[in-house]
């Protein structure tokens, strides 16, 4: 029975993960390489409990628990005792190759990998340790408080009873499991980025404007977000970079990221975050100002 999950990685994903496990009751560490990093975690994980206290989604006693339950640290010390590790670093190869093996060297014989990737291979992940079926992929959704969603992905070697547990896990979090196998973008990008890279075309030939191209896909597809602000908002770097999966996974010129994709985020235009994208956005918030305008 797991108890005690460590989180590698503070930003929004790990973050938000740590977040939930902790309001389940589970006793979790947060570890990140930078304090300040963790400091604004806490900051941020206090504020979305404050929210949820404003409608009345959980009580004061639950917030306080729920922040008793996290410990955070800036070094792997926090795996010592764990018993499932959830990656939530940066999507970069490499990076997560390297903390997977350190990983390795550190968590207890028992203790489940798993990774927070949205595109990369589960399997290659896994070939960095020497525990390739005790490696799964545990996929959520952001904001991960509120989306239902976990997309769970099996590696080549993942046993049965390791997803077992992993989707028995996710349910307990309230959260929503669905199993898939592991390629290329998994099912949610796999679908997902090519629509957004067809939007980002579509704007690149000059079809239609920023905002006509969200509305059209809001009112008509009754999608809650347009496929441009809904990039914004995951990092047009992240989309760049799972692309960039797809395509070389593949081999498929259908997946070849967009130019103007390219060239914004050379730019450092990554959306929400840098506060400019295909919308601008107030500093240091979500809220969209006003359409950034493409000749």
């Amino acid at each position: 029975m797991i108890n005690t999950v460590s989180v590698i990685g503070a930003g929004t994903m790990g973050n938000g993960i740590a977040h939930v496990f902790a309001q389940h009751g589970f006793r979790v560490n947060l570890i990140d390489v930078s304090q300040p990093q963790l400091d604004k975690a806490i900051g941020t994980i206090t504020k979305n409990l404050d929210r949820q206290l404003a409608k009345g989604g959980i009580t004061e006693e639950a917030k306080a628990q729920t922040l008793a339950n996290l410990t955070t640290m800036t070094s792997f010390e926090g795996l010592k005792d764990a018993q499932l590790v959830v990656e939530a670093a940066t999507e970069n190869i490499e990076l997560k190759l390297s903390i997977f093996k350190q990983i390795d060297e550190v968590a207890p014989a028992g203790c489940i990998l798993a990774t927070n990737t949205s595109s990369i291979s589960i399997t290659k992940i896994a070939a960095a340790t020497k525990r390739p079926e005790q490696v799964i992929g545990m996929h959520f959704m952001n904001p991960v408080p509120v989306m239902k969603l976990v997309e769970i992905i099996n590696g080549y070697a993942t046993t049965k009873e390791v997803t077992d547990t992993i989707t028995e896990l996710s349910r307990k979090l309230n959260k929503i499991p669905c199993v898939v196998n592991d390629y290329p973008g998994f099912i949610a990008n796999r679908i997902l980025m090519p629509m957004i890279n067809e939007a980002i075309y579509s704007l690149y030939e000059g079809v239609a404007g920023v905002e006509e191209i969200d509305t059209v896909m809001k009112l008509g597809m009754a999608h809650p977000m347009g496929p441009l602000q809904l990039a914004d908002f995951i990092g047009l770097d992240v989309c760049l970079s799972i692309l960039e999966v797809l395509h070389k996974g593949f081999g498929n010129p259908k997946y070849a990221p967009c130019p103007l994709l390219v060239n914004m985020v050379t730019a450092g235009k990554l959306g929400a975050k840098s506060g400019e994208g295909f919308y601008t956005y107030t500093p240091g918030s979500k809220d969209l100002v006003v359409s950034r305008r493409f000749s």
